[in-house]
């Protein structure tokens, strides 16, 4: 595993953990955004955009209490093809459910274990999470390029 880096350093557990995940998902031609609202009340840890259209969601979980007390995760599940969990290798993996997709990862990198099982959206709520997608990683892209953009 490569050594940490400073910027390491300043991300937390979950932060590095998405981190990992997005850069495996790319490994299938996934492309990836961090902390998407696909609606109110909910925030998706990672959502991946396929080379077809199809849209994954993805669930960092840093530990045991991280999981515990996330009561939302099921509100997920109607926006997306596939969910899946994203645990370190120490993470006790018995807790998941059986019914969804495991990743194993670090900062680094990762792997799919169990391949989420697939739902498909509906075109009309596909598209508008493809747009979702879309306007979050180009307000992300602008805010990364011009230290005064605000979106508000």
């Amino acid at each position: 595993m490569t050594s940490e880096t400073p910027d390491d350093r300043l991300l937390m557990p979950g932060q590095l953990l998405a981190r990992g995940v997005c850069r495996h998902l790319l490994t299938y031609d996934f492309v990836t955004v961090e902390e998407l609202v696909p609606t109110r009340g909910l925030r998706v840890d990672v959502m991946a955009l396929g080379p077809k259209g199809e849209i994954w969601v993805v669930e960092c979980k840093s530990s045991r209490a991280d999981f515990q007390s996330d009561n939302k995760w099921q509100g997920y599940l109607e926006w997306c093809d596939r969910f899946f969990w994203a645990v370190d290798a120490d993470f006790p993996t018995d807790l998941l459910p059986d019914d969804t997709g495991l990743i194993i990862a670090d900062s680094y990198g990762g792997e799919v274990v169990r391949m989420g099982p697939e739902s498909k959206l509906a075109p009309a709520r596909r598209k508008v999470m493809t747009h979702k997608f879309a306007r979050h990683a180009a307000l992300r892209q602008m805010a990364a390029r011009d230290p005064k953009f605000s979106a508000s």
